[in-house]
């Protein structure tokens, strides 16, 4: 699947409640469901890409964490449940219902917990790409601490394919300490435990919407064990392996992972119109 080129639209959204978001919209609303896409600890840049492609059949909507990119965090605004209702807000401020929640890494955390928010029927259903979030039942499955590596390694471990890792030798000033600024914010929503909330994988059984947990399965970060591990916490959900891909998969291998989200949207709008 291909999708025409479609100009971005960025805007800053003032919360009623804060905080201020900064968004991204590609392509417009065509009766299929809209599609919040939430990037992780690499930055909005990681989902820009699968956003664009998206936006060809429906509206993509990607806003940017506070504190990622230069934006500006509020003190408060220092967890990942504040971001999923902060994403919440959002989607009430733009009438949204029934809408995809795709989340990469962290993002998908951040899914999850919104799954588990949503009190007013915004989220229609999940798309897990390589998330984080939940503890490992096994010890070899732990997720990675970022904050362990040098980054170079953490590049190695998060892309299979070594054409897509980032030369951190060659970033210039300003793209170091965007960076450094991006890791520092993810550390505050991370939380003691970083990588996850012990408590969580207890919880996911309340999520009522179809979940598909989307794998790049060479990736060093969190293992294919743990994803799967992911989708059999929830009531409903499937798991689909990427091979040739590690912690990205919406980069490594786009093609292969927007034919995976489309039929699973498709199959969720087919089961909506059955009942």
């Amino acid at each position: 699947m291909t999708a025409p080129a479609t100009a971005r639209t960025t805007r800053t959204v003032d919360l009623p409640h804060g905080p201020r978001l900064t968004v991204d919209t590609y392509g417009t609303a065509t009766g299929r469901a809209p599609v919040l896409l939430l990037h992780g600890g690499a930055g909005p840049r990681t989902m820009s890409g699968l956003a664009a492609a998206l936006c060809g059949h429906t509206l993509a909507v990607a806003p940017t964490h506070p504190g990622f990119d230069s934006t500006p965090r509020p003190d408060w605004c220092d967890s990942v449940a504040d971001l999923a209702t902060a994403y919440l807000d959002l989607l009430d401020e733009l009438d949204l219902t029934g809408v995809l929640v795709v989340g990469n890494s962290v993002g998908g955390w951040i899914a999850a917990e919104m799954a588990l928010r949503d009190t007013r029927g915004r989220v229609g259903a999940l798309t897990l790409l390589n998330a984080v979030g939940v503890h490992a039942e096994r010890p070899a499955d732990q997720v990675v601490d970022p904050r362990t590596l040098p980054p170079a390694e953490m590049t190695r471990l998060s892309f299979a394919d070594p054409a897509f890792r980032p030369d951190f030798a060659a970033f210039t000033d300003e793209q170091r300490a965007v960076a450094a600024a991006d890791q520092r914010a993810l550390a505050v929503y991370g939380g003691p435990a970083f990588s996850h909330d012990p408590e969580l994988r207890g919880r996911l059984h309340r999520v009522t919407v179809p979940v598909l947990v989307l794998w790049g399965e060479e990736d060093g970060i969190a293992t294919t064990a743990y994803g799967r591990g992911y989708a059999d916490a929830f009531p409903d959900a499937r798991f689909v392996a990427v091979p040739g891909a590690a912690h990205f998969p919406q980069i490594e291998r786009p093609v292969e992972t927007v034919h995976a989200i489309a039929d699973f949207a498709d199959s969720v709008a087919g089961a909506d119109a059955a009942r």
